[in-house]
């Protein structure tokens, strides 16, 4: 089973996570990711983590880099499908406070 997939809806650009969230797999997301980016016309990176049970340290800090790389280019970033566990982390982080938590992407709209 893939750990992560990507979903393309025009200059929205989704990634799903499932399970968990190391520093190998981090590494892994953060370059798809920044090639997709790099590409062009991606205005909206929405991580979606529904089934995902562990993240550590490196994944906050690709979610870091994701974020700071759609900011320099004058896009957004968005979370969803947060359980209660990352959800803690997220809190504890301050995550919160840069990157907006959304239950459905058609809230968005």
């Amino acid at each position: 089973m893939e750990k992560f997939s990507l979903e393309r809806d025009g200059s929205e650009l989704i990634l799903h996570i499932s399970e968990e969230l190391d520093h190998h797999l981090a590494m892994q997301v953060s370059r798809t990711v920044d090639i997709q980016i790099e590409r062009g016309n991606v205005k909206t990176l929405v991580f979606d983590f529904t089934g995902m049970t562990f993240m550590d340290s490196s994944g906050i800090g690709m979610i870091m880099g994701r974020y700071r790389k759609m900011s320099y280019l004058g896009g957004q970033t968005y979370v969803m499908g947060i359980g209660e566990g990352i959800d803690r982390i997220f809190t504890m982080s301050g995550l919160y406070r840069i990157i907006p938590k959304y239950e459905e992407r058609k809230q968005r709209i």
